[in-house]
């Protein structure tokens, strides 16, 4: 097995020999998708995704894929989501956004591309935006209050917490039937115009999680003010959008 590659295309080759060799008949389609399959993927930090689509028996054989997962992992491949095709399609009232991401951002590499075909009901998505802001909010609140005011511990739970808020602002522009840009920064500037939120808190939550800009104490208090400020008024703005 080659060392890690720049270029997360040319792990394919060998990702669909693995599987096939592994699953054979039971293996249906593998997918990459997230930040692997565009511009914004920085080899050495990002993982790259793979959704590896199996038989109902395939998938009661994981157990085989012990050493492939760990041997690839070695190589900033994370750990493939596992999943039937009648899976998918029946949880999609239940994860909605996190499909609909999956599905706005991805790549077939081998078999059927089971995502083409998926829709996506809009009310559903709506509750989910509404719930994930409204959770966000809530432990965004215990999170601040446990920092005690570390500027460390404050960027370290802006770090973690953009990722969520980037498919929430995905599936409101889809909501909203925008134009989904390709670029973190177009979602958030899109969003924060459609939504009348403040870009720039947004922009520099993100500049943080990519190391970006260092600030003090202070300035990241501040900011993180500014966060559940911005996260409060558009969870109002989502329960409206349900009438």
């Amino acid at each position: 097995m080659a060392k890690n590659s720049k270029e997360p295309k040319a792990v394919f080759p060998e990702i669909i020999a693995d599987y096939k060799q592994l699953f054979g008949e039971d293996l249906i389609s593998i997918i990459l998708y997230g930040s692997a399959t565009g511009h914004e993927f920085r080899p050495g930090k990002s993982d790259i995704n793979f959704m590896i689509v199996l038989t109902e028996r395939g998938i009661d054989r994981l157990d085989r894929a012990f050493k492939i997962v760990g041997r690839w992992r070695k190589r900033n491949v994370a750990i493939p989501l596992f999943v039937t095709e009648g899976y998918v399609v029946a949880s999609l009232d239940v994860f909605p956004i996190e499909y609909l991401s999956i599905k706005l951002n991805h790549l077939l590499v081998y078999g059927k591309d089971i995502l083409e075909s998926l829709t996506f009901d809009q009310e559903l998505i709506r509750l989910q935006c509404e719930r994930e802001i409204k959770g966000k909010l809530l432990l965004l609140r215990e999170a601040f209050l446990e920092t005690s005011g570390k500027g460390r511990a404050m960027r370290g739970v802006i770090s973690q917490s953009v990722r969520a808020l980037i498919a929430v602002f995905e599936a409101l522009l889809y909501l909203k039937g925008k134009e989904l840009p390709t670029e973190k920064r177009g979602l958030i500037r899109d969003t924060a115009e459609v939504f009348e939120m403040n870009a720039g808190v947004f922009e520099m939550l993100l500049d943080i999680k990519e190391g970006k800009i260092k600030l003090g104490d202070r300035e990241t208090t501040k900011l993180f003010k500014d966060y559940l400020k911005e996260v409060r008024e558009l969870s109002k703005l989502v329960d409206a959008l349900g009438g």
